[in-house]
């Protein structure tokens, strides 16, 4: 990479991340909701099992893996001029997204300074930026 990029700090990514948790709940109320009541399907069983929690996250996985795999961008990270690059690689692989989104994020999220660490590290990396060598960086408008 060139010297001219610039690296997005965790405050950024924060900001674009809870804006993409917005758009997801949007959703998952516009998607799922009508549909299980259509179903008379359960909409408050809170455990990890229930039929509504695993429709939300195939909402929430989908929207991350295939926003990021077409656009390098979540809605989020396009307001805030963010886009995800893979290191000396052109154009993101399944493989990549896939363990980016799915067991890069469970581990970030599961040990907090996996997220935490993006504001210490010098390309401004998380734990799943690491395994999998990416990065999100501002956008040039």
């Amino acid at each position: 990479m060139n010297s001219q990029v610039r690296y997005a700090g965790f405050w950024m990514r924060f900001w674009a991340y809870l804006l993409d948790l917005i758009v997801i709940g949007s959703i998952g109320r516009i998607l799922i909701k009508p549909v299980f009541r259509g179903l008379d399907l359960s909409l408050s069983e809170l455990n990890m099992f229930a039929p509504i929690s695993i429709a939300s996250a195939v909402i929430f996985y989908l929207y991350f893996v295939l926003m990021t795999k077409y656009f390098n961008q979540t809605l989020g990270k396009m307001v805030f001029g963010l886009k995800v690059i893979e290191f000396n690689k052109e154009k993101l692989t399944w493989g990549t997204i896939l363990f980016r989104e799915w067991i890069g994020r469970f581990i970030s999220a599961t040990t907090i300074l996996g997220y935490l660490i993006v504001a210490f590290l010098p390309k401004k990396q998380g734990i799943h930026d690491l395994f999998t060598d990416t990065s999100v960086i501002h956008v040039e408008r």
